[in-house]
């Protein structure tokens, strides 16, 4: 398995439309073949902030992604809410194992 943590900070007064669009985003996302999950988290104590759990079968599927209709469609919409750029750490899992993401 191959996970991505994405960190947004998002600016105030677009929240709510990035909630919107990511949702939209990760709704299509976990529909693709290579994605075991694609949640969305926020922050409690600063809603700005949100994280994105990518769960991807192999090491090739998050540039799969990234070629979907839905994914160049999110990244353009949020493109300008982001109060600073987005980041990301990978990570390899260590339980479950590769049978229990299913």
């Amino acid at each position: 398995m191959f996970i991505v943590h994405v960190f947004a900070h998002v600016k105030a007064d677009a929240v709510e439309a990035f909630r919107a669009a990511t949702i939209e985003n990760a709704s299509k996302s976990v529909e693709e073949a290579g994605v075991a999950r694609f949640d969305v988290i926020q922050q409690q104590d600063d809603p700005t902030r949100f994280v994105l759990v990518e769960v991807y079968r192999t090491a090739e599927d998050p540039a799969r992604h990234k070629e979907t209709e839905h994914y160049k469609k999110w990244r353009d919409t949020v493109a300008d809410m982001m109060a600073e750029p987005r980041s990301s750490i990978k990570y390899s899992n260590v339980f479950p194992d590769k049978e229990g993401w299913g």
